[in-house]
């Protein structure tokens, strides 16, 4: 592999860097441009979902060598403003790589974006695309205590999460945008219009949480990659809760935001919640040609 060559060479040329800049290796990747290595457009996009576990996959797969990934979330196709800036643009925002390595991108904004699906196909039309998705009631329940937590910080108020999903005659309120991006059915149709269904990998985020390694060697497989993750690579820690990443250059787990304790629910309405997806997940795997096994009530 070309790259490999370059590795320990110590003739780097830098966009920007300071002596007593302190940087990790995640910056460096960004800004280090070695020989035959150019910023390029991505070959392929995780497009959601938020809170589906986006960060987790992709510092899952940029373990693999023949991956890069941008470390910000770019918004690219569900902003007008940055995508009036160009694919110009958009192509700088992404690593330094080489022509036999897969650039990633991810922005959980674009699965539910009106729109989106055609400004990336007019930019490959054969583009790769990950969605990863979990159990739409705990995906809702994450989305709130992100949003919380931020308000939080912020000496902001939120309302309770009862009073923000139902309406006051007691339907569920699908005006609150959390509830409807649990939809998967209503948006996956939009991108199996533009896109065939063999371009899109669909990930059972749950799963993914439970033992990340099975998932990363289907993705590997279906982005025609040497198999270069193994088990070894991944470790859980007890501490967060939840798995991380090691190789010869990266030893990191998600940060504190990750894994966050979620507000105890009623059960009631925790029930209520899983009726509503009930017929929405069922068309869901229908659309994804596999069951996920949520509960309907």
């Amino acid at each position: 592999m070309l790259y490999m060559r370059y590795l320990n060479d110590p003739t780097l040329c830098m966009d920007s860097y300071q002596d007593d800049e302190s940087i990790n290796f995640d910056s460096l990747r960004e800004r280090i441009k070695l020989p035959q290595t150019k910023r390029r457009l991505p070959q392929c996009l995780i497009i959601g979902v938020r809170k589906g576990g986006t960060r987790a996959l992709l510092e899952f797969l940029n373990i693999h060598p023949m991956i890069q990934r941008s470390t910000d979330e770019i918004h690219f196709f569900d902003n007008e403003r940055k995508y009036n800036m160009g694919l110009e643009w958009y192509r700088q925002q992404m690593p330094y790589s080489f022509a036999d390595q897969i650039t990633v991108e991810k922005s959980p904004a674009y699965f539910i974006t009106e729109g989106a699906p055609e400004r990336i196909r007019a930019m490959n039309e054969s583009i790769r695309l990950l969605l990863i998705v979990r159990e739409p009631v705990t995906r809702l329940i994450s989305d709130y205590s992100q949003l919380a937590a931020n308000k939080a910080k912020k000496d902001k108020f939120i309302r309770p999460f009862r009073d923000l999903v139902l309406r006051e005659d007691g339907k569920i309120n699908t005006d609150y945008r959390a509830v409807r991006v649990s939809m998967y059915s209503l948006y996956i149709k939009m991108w199996l219009s533009i896109f065939h269904r063999d371009q899109i990998l669909i990930i059972n985020g749950d799963r993914m949480i439970q033992d990340p390694y099975p998932v990363i060697y289907k993705i590997e497989q279906f982005l025609g990659l040497e198999h270069r993750v193994g088990r070894e690579n991944f470790f859980y820690n007890k501490t967060k809760g939840f798995y991380c990443v090691r190789n010869y250059t990266v030893y990191k787990c998600l940060n504190e935001s990750k894994g966050r304790k979620h507000p105890t629910i009623d059960p009631e309405l925790i029930s209520k919640l899983r009726q509503f997806y009930s017929s929405f997940n069922h068309e869901f795997y229908s659309l994804a040609r596999q069951d996920f096994g949520w509960p309907d009530e």
